[in-house]
């Protein structure tokens, strides 16, 4: 089992910036790979960005150059610094961890922590 707490939402400007982190607690030596994940009112959980244990990063489209995803193993936290935010990125930011065991792979989810971003 593996635990997930997202902190640092809050309410920013269009154009600010803002960091969200991510700590894992529980079998986190089991989490290969973990993520950030949004979803705003009426719409699909999407992808935001995500990296693995072996440090290779996937961004979704519109976060490329202006978020950035990193990790602090020695902490089992990871992060999201994301730049120049706008309005329509306002959602509930979700913290997703993946875990690879001999029957399969398992996601874990944080409660999710809320972005809002005033024009």
């Amino acid at each position: 089992q593996v635990q997930l707490v997202e902190s640092g939402g809050g309410l920013v400007q269009a154009g600010e910036s803002l960091n969200v982190s991510c700590t894992a607690s529980g079998s986190v030596t089991s989490i290969y790979a973990m993520g950030w994940y949004r979803q705003a009112p009426g719409k699909e959980r999407e992808l935001v960005a995500e990296t693995d244990r072996d440090g290779r990063t996937n961004y979704a489209l519109a976060a490329v150059g202006r978020f950035t995803i990193s990790r602090d193993n020695a902490r089992n936290m990871w992060s999201l610094r994301m730049l120049s935010l706008k309005p329509e990125e306002a959602a509930v930011y979700y913290c997703q961890a993946r875990v690879i065991t001999v029957v399969g792979a398992y996601d874990y989810w944080g409660q999710g922590t809320q972005v809002t971003v005033s024009s």
